[in-house]
């Protein structure tokens, strides 16, 4: 058993409304309420395994904003660094698909009060004394200029504190370039120590392609993911670099593993057979896992099972955030994977 660790996320926290019932927006008269966002979905996993786990943010001084803190509050994240204040909270809306129609996301997050907070607003000596860990996802960067200089800010005050940091690279198309993405992104390397993310992140933020990789077929080439993890490795000097590696056959039915590369060996996950309920989240409940077992000192081959576990079961459970135990987790990670009944 480990002591209790602090760890600190940075990013923004979002309304999620999505039809019930695997509708779609254009047959839906009513919506279903949450919060959610890559960060707070890493605290929200970490506090449930036992972590004293911090999410930092801005949300509106207002009902709206006050909602989104008692949802987190609600999961254990402590939310003591979570400023109010400007416009307002960014909303997604997510279509759920089914079989092989795929699931569709429409932002609704310009002028959010994370995306028009001032860098020098958050006081990163303050927030990230005694903390071990501290973990933000390429989405913030993502946000606008004043949050990559918020971001290197943060990174630079890690460094000096010696607390160690994560980063899943989780590029999105629809809020920066290519080209911006692998300027910011490169630029924050030297800081990392843990390295997330698919082919797609490590193509479109590092510039470092997966050859031989037909994502249309829903096939691993493990030779190519391991290619990347020893170039990455190479390029930026990080050491544990991990991938989530999804074999789509269907919306609703996926094979989900993972691979870690560290100090140039690779371990591979076993793979899990996926009836989804909803994937939104299980990248995070991956990198929540990974930063968990990291921290508790499990061995690289113990490691990538367990983040690869946690976040095989955060598919099966609808919302942002994973509400699973540490020994659930611990359970399948061991090779319990029936699902039968426990009376």
């Amino acid at each position: 058993m480990i002591g209790v660790k602090k760890v600190v996320t940075f990013g923004e926290i979002m309304m999620r409304l999505n039809p019930p019932s695997y509708r779609r927006f254009a047959q839906t008269d009513a919506f279903e309420v949450t919060y959610g966002g890559a960060e707070s979905n890493v605290a929200a996993l970490l506090a449930q395994l036992g972590m004293d786990a911090y999410f930092v943010s801005k949300v509106p001084d207002n009902p709206i904003g006050e909602a989104a803190i008692r949802h987190l509050r609600k999961h254990g994240v402590k939310t003591d660094y979570v400023l109010k204040g400007g416009e307002r909270l960014g909303i997604y809306f997510l279509e759920i698909g089914a079989a092989q129609r795929p699931s569709k996301v429409v932002y609704d997050r310009k002028y959010s009060a994370i995306s028009k907070a001032d860098p020098e607003e958050f006081d990163w000596e303050k927030i990230l004394e005694g903390a071990s860990w501290f973990h933000f996802s390429g989405i913030t960067p993502a946000l606008g200029k004043n949050l990559q200089m918020a971001v290197e800010n943060a990174l630079k005050t890690a460094r000096a504190l010696g607390v160690k940091v994560s980063c899943d690279l989780n590029y999105r198309a629809k809020l920066w370039s290519v080209e911006e993405a692998q300027r910011v992104m490169s630029g924050y390397m030297e800081y990392i120590d843990l390295l997330i993310g698919n082919e797609e992140d490590y193509e479109k933020s590092l510039g470092i392609k997966t050859e031989g990789l037909d994502t249309s077929t829903g096939k691993i080439n493990r030779k190519a993911y391991v290619k990347v993890g020893k170039e990455v490795e190479e390029k930026f000097g990080i050491k544990s670099i991990a991938f989530t590696l999804r074999e789509s056959i269907s919306a609703s039915f996926n094979l989900w593993s993972g691979l870690l590369v560290e100090n140039g060996t690779a371990y591979f996950s076993r793979k899990y057979e996926i009836q989804i309920v909803d994937r939104v989240g299980a990248g995070d409940s991956f990198s929540g896992g990974l930063i968990y077992a990291t921290l508790s000192e499990m061995e690289p081959k113990e490691r990538i099972e367990f983040a690869v576990a946690a976040s095989a079961l955060k598919h099966t459970i609808p919302g942002d955030f994973s509400v699973i135990s540490l020994e659930e987790i611990k359970k399948l990670s061991s090779g319990s994977t029936s699902g039968r009944v426990e009376r």
